[in-house]
């Protein structure tokens, strides 16, 4: 097992990495220290505690995968994403689930013991419900049902013959749902508790955001599969000042890549605040969130990147708007 950090010290740490998006940080922290304390707890005792799988809702681009992927990377843990909808469309669902162990087993650098503690993040679960045609709904119903035995705990047989228990393995599964937010309007409402404000107008906010088994059930997961992820907690829409502390703020962020690239070359890279404006509203346009921003920064500094190996006298750029040309200076003039 990891070393065990606080929920409070998880969450810091995904700070660094993952603009916003609080509350789901909280959820995802509070989870995987239970997670982990359940199973010391159960080591030591005569009850075994169930683990409790994770559901992240939110649209496409929001930060599912990457704050999964930083969890297992603050917490040291072998990590593997895997796509809901190729289990879907593939004829034979059982090896694709092995090789998804199969490669968790690969990340843990073949030790079972730390495979058997590590994260599995399926991705695109919503696509799993039924979407018109009895076909897919049984395809999709068969892949719930399929990985309702690896969710919950077994030991699985991979292709060298060695057994991979997948009792201790936290698994997070995502989508955007589209349409369960119709779901949630027409189901919900706590009206008639009374709510005086302050902290009691809160709790009734939060009973009405919460998401219910009953509200998957609706959209399409099966009973079986909503009840193997009690944890649930959702990603909100990426707005446009989020998106530029993205592009900004964490340790990792794609201006500082950018930055380090061109430094490489001797060069400074800056970039104007009307230009990362316009970026941030060129990726909420495209409706990708996050994820198409390095697309459009690539294309920004295509011919800057394509110039600079040319030209060693450049010592600058400065990008002022997605409109202008980058402008260049060189050493004979600074």
């Amino acid at each position: 097992m990891p070393t065990l950090l606080k929920p409070s010290e998880i969450a810091a740490r995904l700070s660094e990495h993952v603009i916003g998006q609080e509350a789901a940080k909280k959820t995802l922290a509070v989870a995987v220290y239970a997670h982990f304390r359940r199973q010391a707890a159960s080591a030591g005792g005569d009850v075994e505690l169930a683990k409790s799988n994770i559901l992240l809702i939110g649209p496409t681009g929001t930060g599912k995968t990457l704050l999964c992927e930083t969890l297992a990377r603050i917490l040291d843990l072998p990590f593997v994403t895997a796509d809901a909808t190729s289990l879907a469309q593939s004829r034979f669902v059982g090896d694709e689930i092995e090789a998804i162990l199969q490669r968790l087993l690969e990340r843990a650098g073949g030790d079972s013991e730390r495979a058997a503690h590590g994260i599995v993040f399926i991705d695109e679960i919503d696509k799993l419900k039924a979407t018109g045609g009895e076909t897919r709904a049984s395809s999709g119903e068969s892949v719930q049902h399929a990985l309702l035995k690896i969710m919950e705990g077994a030991p699985v047989r991979l292709k060298d013959g060695r057994h991979l228990d997948t009792t201790q393995i936290l698994f997070i599964c995502g989508g955007a749902f589209v349409g369960l937010e119709q779901i949630l309007a027409r189901n919900h409402g706590y009206g008639f508790i009374s709510a005086a404000g302050g902290d009691d107008q809160k709790i009734l906010e939060r009973l009405n955001a919460r998401i219910k088994p009953t509200d998957l059930l609706e959209f399409g997961l099966i009973p079986e599969f909503a009840g193997r992820l009690p944890v649930v907690t959702r990603l909100h829409a990426l707005t446009q000042e989020m998106l530029i502390q993205i592009m900004t703020e964490p340790k990792n962020a794609i201006v500082r890549q950018f930055a380090a690239l061109l430094r490489s070359h001797g060069i400074e890279l800056q970039i104007e605040p009307e230009a990362l404006q316009q970026i941030a509203a060129l990726a909420i346009e495209y409706k990708a969130g996050a994820r198409s921003l390095r697309g459009i920064f690539e294309e920004m500094l295509c011919d800057v990147l394509y110039t600079v190996p040319d030209n060693p006298a450049i010592r600058r750029v400065v990008i002022r708007s997605l409109f202008a040309a980058p402008e260049l200076t060189v050493a004979s003039e600074g």
